[in-house]
């Protein structure tokens, strides 16, 4: 198993929205004591740490994601104290504590950019990315914004236009300025020196930009790139001058060197790219630059066993050394109990997603409420929040319907507050209906409910080394399953996975025992059912299989 200094080598990160998580203080908004209170449930998940996405001084314009203090709480949150409380109780309890880092880009309110935007001969002139109108006084470039429109906007201080990948108000870093490069790294170094474990790096692709300036080229028909709605102009073009520069690399150098100055830290990065898992294998290879990254690749639609074995196979083509971090919900995207398993049976096909994730070589990140099963939100439009939903309304609704309030119980606010007075409090997010019934408090009382399952999982892989640490090799099973081996020195694992709505068959490739799902059988466990006859495998709809390969 893993030690101290590799933890993550293979760890389940739970991932925590502050916002939305527990409210300790009745404002109707999650914050760090809440998340104190809740931290014993999450250590009896069984998982190895947790992340805590944006907690820090923000105008909360992007909610947390636009960053005016990289040092300090956001009030809405509590205080630096309660951060090292959360910290000190996480630790006490086993879990290693991740947190955001967005370093790309800060709030317009940033001291930074209040001193940049004034003139251009100040000391921090030149630590965001300004450009001269065109003659015409349009924008420097085509480059567009993730959120809608020009990614430039005009600032009649500078008399120039500053570059944002995101809100206007937030305008990108210049990282090709080396003092941008050190401020961040020494902001960094900051929640290092208080105890974290680990950060996780927003698009961390999205550092550097060319010089050049040229012009993003125009999508081909039928082409492929990075995962914004269709309905987005941004998905119209190739990104190929605004993000993934080769200079980026060099900076990860740097950011890892200070990393190893801590055993026992990580870095997990968030990359958003024409190119994903070629960009992830460049950016985690070589024990040089991050320890781990993560893609779209399973946050997005497709999803059939065909898909999925083909985004695996390309992933272990390219990867070398390098080391994933897979993901099938987060906050910024649909859940995947309703992305994927739309018309699908509601507790089964989420329980066998998971156990595909659990299985797969790498680390792991389980989103809030995602060991519940829960399916996105409906969130009306006069209580969407998100700036990205209102610009894309209708056709895309934003990112509010994965945020809603965690459902501790099937009280009116779902137990979200805390100080008695739950009925009266309005969060900031509604409490989705459809999610009230798949409250923890109501599915701890289930021995059959999807929490338990998720226990049982990851105790079942907790068990098995190979599921671990194992060496991964595909097998064909035809379109319709998807297989894999897991395989070390000592174990080797065979494991089968239907993912859609009728039983199937297939002939197995070597022999081997079938692992008995049920609870307390030898350190299996797993949950799951299946019949094995003269290597011959059936298995049920939305069910898994484990086998273990005689030597």
């Amino acid at each position: 198993m893993q030690d101290n200094l590799t933890w993550w080598r293979g760890g389940v990160i739970y991932q925590i929205y502050p916002r939305s998580f527990m409210d300790a203080n009745g404002d109707g908004i999650g914050d760090l004591r809440g998340i104190i209170e809740r931290l014993d449930y999450v250590a009896s998940l069984g998982v190895d740490g947790i992340w805590l996405s944006p907690f820090f001084t923000s105008p909360m314009a992007d909610f947390g994601y636009d960053i005016s203090d990289y040092r300090d709480v956001d009030p809405m949150f509590g205080t630096l104290e309660d951060f090292k409380a959360l910290l000190e109780r996480a630790h006490a309890l086993g879990l290693k504590v991740i947190i955001d880092q967005v370093i790309s880009h800060t709030s317009d309110q940033h001291p930074w950019f209040s001193e940049s935007r004034q003139n251009r001969n100040n000391p921090r002139a030149d630590w965001y990315v300004w450009a001269d109108p065109k003659a015409d006084g349009t924008p420097p470039n085509n480059w567009l914004s993730i959120f809608g429109g020009s990614a430039w906007t005009f600032d009649a201080r500078r008399s120039q236009y500053y570059l944002h990948n995101f809100l206007t108000s937030q305008p990108d870093l210049n990282f090709h300025h080396p003092e941008v490069q050190q401020a961040q790294l020494d902001n960094m170094r900051f929640w290092l020196d208080l105890g974290v474990d680990g950060f996780r790096l927003d698009t961390v692709n999205f550092y550097f930009h060319s010089q050049s300036l040229k012009d993003n080229p125009a999508v081909e028909s039928g082409e492929q790139t990075m995962g914004a709605p269709a309905t987005n102009p941004y998905s119209r073009q190739r990104h190929v001058h605004d993000l993934s520069q080769p200079e980026n690399l060099v900076f990860l150098q740097r950011l890892r060197k200070l990393m190893d100055e801590y055993p026992g830290t990580t870095t997990v990065g968030e990359i958003g790219d024409d190119n994903p898992l070629e960009r992830m294998a460049e950016y985690t290879s070589g024990g040089d630059k991050l320890h781990m990254a993560y893609t779209f690749d399973l946050l997005n639609d497709p999803h059939s066993p065909a898909y999925l074995h083909g985004v695996i196979e390309r992933f272990q083509q390219l990867a070398g050394d390098a080391w994933p971090c897979w993901a099938l919900s987060n906050h910024d995207v649909k859940r995947c109990a309703s992305r994927w398993g739309d018309g699908e049976d509601p507790r089964a096909y989420p329980r066998v997603a998971l156990a595909l994730l659990f299985s797969l070589r790498g680390s792991v990140c389980l989103y809030q409420g995602e060991e519940l099963g829960l399916p996105e939100a409906d969130v009306p439009f006069d209580r969407i929040q998100d700036p990205y939903g209102k610009v894309l309304w209708p056709e895309f609704k934003g990112r509010d319907g994965c945020r809603t309030p965690m459902p501790w119980t099937s009280a009116a606010n779902a137990g979200f507050s805390s100080n008695g007075k739950d009925s009266s409090i309005i969060p900031w997010l509604p409490v989705s209906d459809a999610q009230r019934p798949l409250a923890v408090a109501c599915q701890e009382k289930d021995s059959n409910s999807t929490l338990h399952a998720v226990r049982r999982l990851l105790a079942f892989r907790r068990a098995h080394p190979a599921l671990i640490e194992g060496e991964l090799e595909l097998l064909d099973l035809g379109e319709d399953l998807l297989g894999f081996t897991r395989r070390t020195e000592n174990e080797h694992l065979l494991c089968v996975f239907n993912l859609l709505g009728r039983k199937q068959q297939c002939q197995l490739p070597a022999s081997g025992r079938l692992l008995d799902g049920a609870e307390g059988s030898g350190g299996e466990g797993h949950g799951f059912h299946a019949e094995l006859a003269q290597d011959q495998l059936t298995l049920p709809p939305y069910q898994a299989a484990y086998i273990a390969i005689e030597r």
